[in-house]
């Protein structure tokens, strides 16, 4: 088996999402890849949309794509969401399996900041998505650490623009899957306190 990865706040999940997801299951040539919506993100300084209303989004985006898997570990998990955590709980799991590690360029530049990253390293293969334009390049000491990373390009959407239209009344649905565009405003997300599940 040949698994991806894709970790994130999903805050809110978009078409870059999907693109990527479905880009590393073809370049990739996985047999799954798994949507990861973080629990806690220890990396996220403001304050983050409820779990429920994120993992309600990744399922919407992921549409009906059968090898797009909902991983909820870190939902699950109490504390901070270590990447290395989940990939150590998932690669006891399924101990035979080949593991990608589907990040951000953003991601790949702060990976020396990541709990462990070393340990990380030695267990996945990275795919590393590069946006439109100059990339922030990893520090030295990644770069000198023996890995494997695979570059994927990225559309140049991000969830903080889109939290930013929506705020403002602007229109988003060239950027979200429909699913997640009304997902959003039925719930009025991004407007003000979210509405509770349920």
């Amino acid at each position: 088996m040949r698994i991806g990865l894709f970790g994130g706040t999903f805050d809110p999940p978009h078409a870059a999402h999907v693109a990527l997801a479905t880009l590393a299951l073809r370049e990739l040539a996985l047999d799954e890849l798994r949507w990861i919506p973080a629990g806690e993100p220890w990396q996220k300084s403001r304050t983050i949309t409820p779990a429920a209303h994120r993992e309600a989004m990744v399922r919407l985006a992921m549409g009906a794509e059968p090898r797009f898997v909902l991983e909820r570990c870190e939902l699950l998990r109490r504390g901070p969401s270590y990447t290395l955590d989940t990939v150590r709980e998932l690669q006891a799991a399924e101990p035979g399996a080949m593991w990608f590690l589907v990040i951000g360029q953003d991601q790949y530049a702060g990976l020396h900041t990541w709990r462990d990253w070393r340990e990380l390293l030695g267990r996945v293969t990275l795919a590393v998505a590069n946006r439109p334009g100059p990339a922030q390049a990893p520090h030295a000491e990644v770069l000198a650490f023996a890995h494997r990373a695979v570059p994927l390009p990225m559309l140049d959407i991000a969830s903080t623009d889109i939290r930013a239209r929506v705020a403002e009344g602007r229109d988003i649905g060239s950027l979200v899957p429909d699913g997640v565009a009304r997902y959003i405003e039925a719930h009025h997300l991004y407007q003000r306190p979210p509405r509770p599940l349920g």
